[in-house]
C-alpha cells in the first residue's frame, strides 16, 4: 500500500528569533518569505510538520524520558552500565538542568514553529482554496497536539498563535486553563475543516476523526465530562472499529485499520530514512538498543487469560508468532522488551539505517477512544454505557465481562483497563497523574506529590527568556 513520504529535509522555516528553544534554524535554509510562495511550497512545509512527529524527540529518548519511564510500567532497559543517568527519570531526581528535561521541551517547541509557519504563511499564497484551508487546518490540529504533549509535561506554558509580528518570543507562561482552551479552540477549528479519510497515497494525515478523537481526549483531562463523552460519541459514529486480533494491529499489516484513528507515518526510503522507535527500544543487541522495557510491575497487572500479556511482553527465548527466536546479544541485558514495536526480521527494511524503521507510531486508538466514553459515561452516571464499552475492549482481550457493579468500582476497573491496553504506549504516567493515583502508586520511586506532576522548565530557556519563563514549584 502506498503511503505518503514526509520529508524530513524540509526544515528550512525561518523563526528570525533568538531564543534557542524556538529557534529551528539550520544550515542552508530558505527564508521564510522567500519560501512561502507556491502551492507546492506550502505543501512541502506542511509536511515537515509531519516528520517531526517520527522525530527523535517525539519518538525515542527525550519522548521516553517524560512519557515512559517516570510511570511504574516502563523501566531504563538495556543493561545497567548504559545510559545510567536515565534512571534519574525513574527515580524522579532530573533537575532543569537534565538534558532530557530541556530535549524535549525544545523539540516540541520547534515543531509548534513549524506549525505556525504554515497557519501564518500559507494563507497569502496564490493556490487551490480548498487545499490551502485543509493544510492550515492540519497545522491547526498537529499543532494543538504538540501543546498537548507541552501543557502535560511541564503545565502551563506561552502561547503562541502565529508567528509574533515583531519576532519577539519572550512570552510569560499561560494557565494551564488558558493552554487547553487554546488546545480545544485549534482542535474544534480543525475538525470542521478536515476530511475523514484521504487516498491510499496520502495515509497518515490527520482527519476530522482525529480531531474529534483528540479533542475528547483533552476534554478527558479537563475532566469535562459531558463533552468527553458527547466527542467520543462523534468519533465512534465515524466507522472506526477494533481491529479482532490484537496482535496483527501492531505488525505493519495492521496500520491504519480501522482501529487507527491518529497514526505515525514511518515509511521509511533510502533518501530520507524512517524512525528510530522501534530500534531503541528492540530486543537488546538482536534487533535494537533494548531500552524502555516493561516491568514486573505491568506483567502482574494483567488478569489470567488476557491476550494481550504476551502480545505487549517480548521474551528472551521466545519464538514470535512470525517465527522469529528472541535471543537477546547482551547477557548483562534483562529479558523482557516491548513487543509492540516489534518488526519480523521477514519486513524489517535494512536500507533505511536502523531496526525497524517502517514501525508506524499509534498516537490514538479506537480502544482509547471507547475507554474515555466509558470513563466519561461512569462519571456521569450512565454506568450501562460505560461497562458496554469496557466490555468490548475487554471482550477482543480474551476476557470475561467486567464484574464491577458500581460507579466506584467501575471507575477503577476502567482505570486499570487503560494500564494494560495501553501499555508501553506513554500514557501511564499523565494516566497516574490525571487520575489523582500518582502520589501512592509512583511513591516507592520517588515521586514527591505538589512536585513531579510536572517536569522542571529547562534552566537554558529560563536564562534565555531573561527570566520572563517562570520555573515550577520545587525545582
Amino acid at each position: 500500500m502506498k503511503k505518503i513520504f514526509l520529508s524530513i529535509t524540509l526544515i528550512a522555516l525561518l523563526v528570525g528569533c533568538k531564543d534557542e528553544y524556538l529557534d529551528v534554524e539550520q544550515p542552508n535554509r530558505t527564508k521564510a518569505e522567500a519560501f512561502f510562495t507556491t502551492q507546492d511550497d506550502a505543501v512541502r512545509a506542511t509536511n515537515a510538520i509531519y516528520s517531526a512527529l517520527r522525530s527523535w524527540e517525539n519518538s525515542a529518548f527525550p519522548a521516553q524520558f517524560v512519557f515512559g519511564v517516570p510511570a511504574d510500567d516502563v523501566e531504563k532497559g538495556s543493561n545497567p552500565g548504559d545510559a545510567s543517568f536515565i534512571n534519574a527519570y525513574d527515580q524522579f531526581t532530573y533537575t532543569a538542568s537534565d538534558s532530557g528535561v530541556e530535549g524535549y521541551w525544545i523539540g516540541q517547541w520547534q515543531f509548534v514553529n513549524r506549525c505556525n509557519q504554515v497557519i501564518t504563511n500559507v494563507p497569502n499564497i496564490n493556490m487551490d482554496a480548498t487545499l490551502k484551508t485543509r493544510l492550515v487546518a492540519e497545522a491547526k490540529m498537529l499543532r494543538a497536539y504538540f501543546y498537548f504533549n507541552l501543557v502535560r509535561i511541564y503545565g502551563g506554558v506561552p502561547i503562541f498563535d502565529g508567528l509574533p509580528a515583531d519576532g519577539n518570543y519572550k512570552s510569560p507562561r499561560k494557565s494551564v486553563e488558558e493552554v487547553y482552551n487554546f488546545i480545544i479552540s485549534d482542535l474544534v477549528s480543525a475538525a470542521a475543516v478536515l476530511p475523514q479519510s484521504y487516498g491510499a497515497s496520502e495515509l497518515g494525515r490527520v482527519t476530522k476523526g482525529g480531531a474529534l478523537g483528540l479533542l475528547s481526549k483533552v476534554y478527558l483531562y479537563k475532566k469535562d465530562w459531558q463533552k468527553a463523552y458527547d466527542t467520543s460519541n462523534q468519533v465512534m459514529a465515524m466507522g472506526y472499529g477494533l481491529d479482532p486480533d490484537f496482535n496483527h494491529l501492531f505488525r505493519p499489516a495492521g496500520e491504519f485499520g480501522t482501529e487507527s484513528v491518529i497514526e505515525v507515518n514511518c515509511q521509511c526510503s533510502t533518501q530520507f530514512g524512517g524512525s528510530q522507535y522501534a530500534e531503541v527500544q528492540g530486543v537488546r543487541n538482536q534487533f535494537g538498543w533494548g531500552f524502555f522495557t516493561p516491568t514486573s510491575a505491568l506483567e502482574s497487572a494483567f488478569e489470567t487469560g488476557d491476550i494481550r500479556k504476551e502480545l505487549t511482553i517480548l521474551r528472551e527465548g521466545e519464538t514470535t508468532l512470525e517465527g522469529d527466536l528472541i535471543k537477546k546479544g547482551d547477557p548483562q541485558a534483562g529479558n523482557m522488551w516491548n513487543q509492540k514495536v516489534y518488526v519480523p526480521k521477514s519486513l524489517n527494511d535494512n536500507n533505511c539505517g536502523s531496526y525497524g524503521s517502517i514501525q508506524n507510531i499509534r498516537i490514538l486508538r479506537f480502544a482509547e477512544i471507547l475507554l474515555i466514553n466509558a470513563e466519561a459515561a461512569n462519571e456521569l452516571g450512565n454506568t450501562a454505557v460505560a461497562v458496554t464499552n469496557l466490555n468490548r475492549v475487554r471482550t477482543r482481550a480474551g476476557l470475561a465481562v467486567t464484574t464491577a457493579a458500581t460507579q466506584s468500582a467501575l471507575k477503577t476497573a476502567i482505570w486499570k483497563e487503560r494500564r494494560v491496553e495501553l501499555a508501553m504506549e506513554g500514557d501511564r504516567f499523565v494516566d497516574l497523574v490525571r487520575t489523582g493515583q500518582a502520589a501512592t502508586v509512583l511513591a516507592p520511586y520517588g515521586f514527591k506529590a505538589g512536585k513531579n506532576e510536572v517536569f522542571p522548565i529547562p534552566f537554558n530557556s529560563i536564562t534565555q527568556s531573561s527570566g520572563v519563563l517562570t520555573q515550577n514549584p520545587g525545582y
